[in-house]
């Protein structure tokens, strides 16, 4: 069976071999990678994979360590307007691989949609090749979502970068929304669909009810497997945030909470990991802020939180696994998401997680006894259960432990390695 893998990112062992920098991004394909092409012969799987480089890059190929890799010209920083050329690339791929099938992990790009119309037209040539895409995010259900309650003169102003730029708050709602209509051909072009909560399967279902749903979970990044959370060694009333870089990843509602949380616990501090959004000493700063890190800034400013807050930059797998490890507790406060990995982490290690009960994280945590869910509009409710995490040690350290035990099964790579290999029998045979 041939299986050409559609992703994001270029892999690391690939990267190296073109001498490039590697992503830190969807670790976990690597270890899922490393898993197929380790018992090729057992799973008689052969695996190509395929992937964007820049728009301007001439496309390339080759072969390490069993795997095949074609890399193909995108401009992966305007997602929100389709290009025609992506269709011939991919074509060609398909035409020198011959997939029995392709997985596309993701729909959050245009090259998606271009595959899936490339496979539709390859069917009618001699060889059928069957269509598998993943659900990871949903572009179409955070367009709903994006402005996250954020005030209206926020949403619509208009910065320096903004103007410049023509990507205020109000059009990258719109660049979401059109990634959105993309995403919902892709899936109507589909016959199946991996993924794992109630949510992304009801919203796949609403796209094309004819769809197959395969439920499979996702194997995390191998660096947090092993090391396990605990009270003693963590730096006490310390909150965590993976990212914080735009409106639905919620950063603003932890910070409109902080008021009454400091009045329980005035020592505080929060951890912020991704884009230092808030950047604002320099001239060039002050012109590349965009309106929301401008308007987290202010609320920074009005709050008195600048001693509260430490933005920490763009972390690797191994330094944002430390970061956990040193922090009280984990927060989602998003106010929309899928299954987020950035949960799944803290559980793994055995945080005290809470998070805002939005799309699928009810499957991933149950509430009360492996961590807290809130409302994700209720920053009184998000106060309340930060505050009791801190407070109620007992409580966080058994919710942390159950968290674990449930994380080490929802994310076992051996389970989720076998569950991938039945979803490609069962497609193909």
């Amino acid at each position: 069976m041939k299986v050409l893998w559609l992703c994001n990112i270029m892999l690391p062992v690939v990267a190296k071999a073109l001498k490039r920098e590697a992503s830190n991004k969807e670790g976990w394909l690597t270890g899922l990678s490393q898993q197929v092409l380790r018992h090729a012969e057992e799973n008689n799987i052969e695996l190509g994979i395929c992937f964007p480089i820049g728009k301007n890059e001439e496309p390339v190929k080759g072969r390490i360590k069993g795997l095949s890799y074609f890399a193909f010209s995108e401009d992966m920083g305007k997602a929100e307007a389709y290009d025609a050329a992506l269709e011939p690339q991919l074509a060609k791929i398909l035409k020198e691989f011959a997939p029995d099938m392709v997985h596309a992990f993701g729909t959050e790009f245009p090259h998606t949609l271009a595959m899936t119309r490339c496979v539709r037209a390859a069917a009618c040539g001699d060889k059928e090749i069957k269509m598998l895409i993943g659900i990871q995010g949903l572009c179409f259900k955070c367009a709903d979502y994006y402005m996250a309650n954020l005030p209206e003169r926020v949403q619509k102003r208009f910065l320096f970068r903004d103007f410049l730029k023509q990507d205020n708050l109000v059009q990258q709602q719109k660049k979401y929304a059109a990634r959105g209509r993309f995403e919902i051909e892709a899936l109507q072009n589909t016959g199946h669909v991996t993924g794992r909560t109630d949510w992304d399967r009801q919203a796949a279902k609403e796209v094309n009810p004819g769809a197959e749903y395969h439920f499979m979970n996702e194997t995390l990044r191998t660096d947090f497997y092993g090391p396990e959370w605990s009270l003693a060694s963590c730096e006490r009333y310390s909150i965590f945030l993976s990212q914080g870089d735009y409106p639905i990843k919620g950063l603003h509602y932890l910070l409109w909470a902080m008021p009454e949380i400091l009045k329980q616990f005035p020592e505080t501090r929060v951890y912020v990991a991704g884009d230092v959004i808030t950047r604002y000493r320099t001239a060039m700063e002050k012109i590349k802020i965009g309106s929301y890190g401008k308007y987290c800034l202010e609320l920074i400013r009005q709050l008195a939180l600048q001693d509260r807050l430490v933005f920490l930059g763009r972390l690797g797998s191994k330094e944002m696994c430390a970061r956990y490890l040193k922090s009280n507790l984990f927060l989602s406060p998003s106010a929309i998401e899928n299954s987020p990995n950035s949960v799944g982490e803290a559980m793994l290690l055995g945080m005290p997680v809470v998070s805002s009960a939005v799309g699928g994280v009810a499957n991933m945590l149950t509430d009360g006894k492996e961590g807290i869910l809130y409302p994700h509009e209720d920053t009184g409710r998000l106060a309340e259960a930060v505050c009791r995490m801190l407070g109620e040690e007992a409580f966080a350290c058994e919710c942390g432990k159950r968290a674990r035990e449930h994380a080490l099964k929802t994310h076992d790579a051996e389970t989720n390695y076998q569950r991938l290999l039945a979803i490609y029998y069962k497609i193909c045979h």
